[in-house]
């Protein structure tokens, strides 16, 4: 999400890095081309027209005029109008009661069904417990999907079969949760493929009948401008708390976002970038612009790796690679722990890497197609293969490639990879023996390994 308006904004303040000062005349013309990536990515005229005003009054200051660094400047106060626009702060999740109930609001198809068991997973991660309630009894699927998605992830799910009154089923949910404790009640309301007045007076039936904690609207960011019109009637005829965005590893303008908040004055609260079922992310405003502008998001790679990643598991793998026991089996378990934190280029666009859009781009595309190769090469190999790598001789390399569908040229390179890698890994396990202790200036040695936690 994003991209090409990131990439816009990035040529626009790269430019700007060649002026010695801000001044009336090549702020106009860098204004002139920030209006034109705005419109580009799909943000509506009036919100538009909001922002470059912003920038126009405070870079025209004469402070700012005076500027030995225009660049930095034009940077700082794009981030800060753009932070500004996605909302200022993270606005948090109000469940100030027992149970609390949230009630998932939006049209057919988009995501609002999976962003409810992905909402619960988040507030299990917290120490809640979620209890998912299917009220669309209309799509005939709908139920069976959110109930296949709780079975999945060891979620509660209640509904009744062959019920149409959703309110029977709503007030039933809430005794349910009472019983088994639940403190989060999610309504998973019906969905349809455009507003329309049997929609909302369900919804403003179950609305008046609860004291809802959190209406949230999903919105799938790469509908664009039509998703704004889609807020502002929910919001209107519904009055939502907030808005939940998905699909943002899609390619979307990302438009939507800028405009959403502005538009409603409603907060993004939770942001769903994987098409995997893993917990909504809360959304940070200044994080994001700090995305769009290429500064990275660092912090929230951390707390995604933090609460995806199994720190045993990842201190067992390091274990067995400085022990020279790493296997193809173990690699499986390094690659599930990377789509842990999303798409490589998601994770690309949150590093300071300082590269450009295609430049990541080639990287993330390129890296992708070789994880998938890896893993259809080790799926093709006999599990005392996977484990054992060094049993690997011609004929079973050959059987391997043929298995895979893939050249034995390839299959031959990754093996040899692979093995350096061992290798490489091996010294390393020695190195940090030699290092036990302390120095000969009595000081522990700094961790010189970086990412290993010794």
């Amino acid at each position: 999400m994003f991209d090409s308006l990131s990439e816009k904004l990035q040529e626009i303040i790269a430019k700007a890095q060649n002026n010695s000062t801000l001044n009336e005349e090549n702020m106009h013309d860098a204004l002139r081309e920030i209006r034109r990536a705005l419109l580009g990515a799909d943000v509506s005229l009036n919100v538009v027209k909001s922002f470059i005003s912003s920038i126009k009054d405070k870079a025209i200051g004469a402070d700012v005029v005076k500027s030995t660094n225009a660049g930095q400047t034009l940077v700082k106060i794009v981030n800060d109008e753009l932070t500004s626009l996605l909302g200022q702060k993270r606005s948090p999740l109000n469940l100030d009661t027992n149970p609390s109930i949230i009630m998932m609001l939006g049209l057919q198809g988009s995501g609002k069904t999976t962003s409810a068991a992905k909402l619960a997973l988040k507030l299990k991660q917290e120490g809640k417990s979620p209890l998912l309630v299917g009220l669309d009894v209309y799509r005939p699927a709908a139920i069976l999907q959110l109930k296949t998605l709780a079975d999945n992830n060891k979620l509660d799910f209640f509904s009744l079969d062959n019920e149409k009154d959703v309110l029977k089923i709503a007030k039933q949910s809430l005794e349910i949760a009472k019983q088994n404790n639940n403190t989060v009640i999610i309504f998973d309301t019906a969905g349809r493929s455009q507003i329309d007045n049997e929609m909302m007076a369900e919804l403003m039936l179950l609305n008046h009948s609860f004291n809802i904690n959190e209406k949230l609207l999903v919105v799938d960011s790469m509908i664009g401008q039509s998703s704004v019109e889609v807020a502002l009637n929910f919001n209107e005829q519904i009055g939502i708390d907030g808005v939940i965005l998905t699909k943002l590893d899609g390619d979307t303008k990302g438009g939507c976002a800028l405009s959403i908040v502005q538009s409603t004055n409603k907060p993004i609260k939770l942001i769903s970038e994987s098409e995997y079922v893993t917990p909504l992310e809360e959304f940070h405003p200044e994080r994001m612009a700090n995305r769009i502008l290429g500064m990275g998001d660092v912090v929230t790679l951390v707390e995604r790796a933090q609460k995806n990643i199994d720190i045993k598991e990842a201190q067992k793998l390091e274990d067995k690679m400085l022990k020279d026991q790493f296997s193809f089996e173990d690699f499986l378990k390094i690659q599930k722990q990377i789509k842990a934190l999303g798409s490589l280029g998601g994770i690309l666009s949150m590093l300071p890497l300082g590269i450009s859009k295609n430049d990541a781009d080639k990287i993330s595309n390129e890296g992708e197609k070789q994880f998938k190769k890896i893993e259809v090469f080790i799926q093709s190999m006999t599990p005392q293969e996977r484990k054992n790598p060094n049993i690997l001789n011609a004929s079973r390399k050959k059987r391997i490639a043929k298995g895979s569908g893939m050249d034995l040229n390839e299959l031959n390179a990754f093996i040899s990879q692979f093995e350096t890698m061992r290798k490489m890994m091996k010294g390393l396990g020695g190195l940090k023996e030699s290092f036990k202790g302390k120095n000969k200036k009595g000081k522990v040695p700094p961790n010189m390994f970086g990412k290993f936690p010794f």
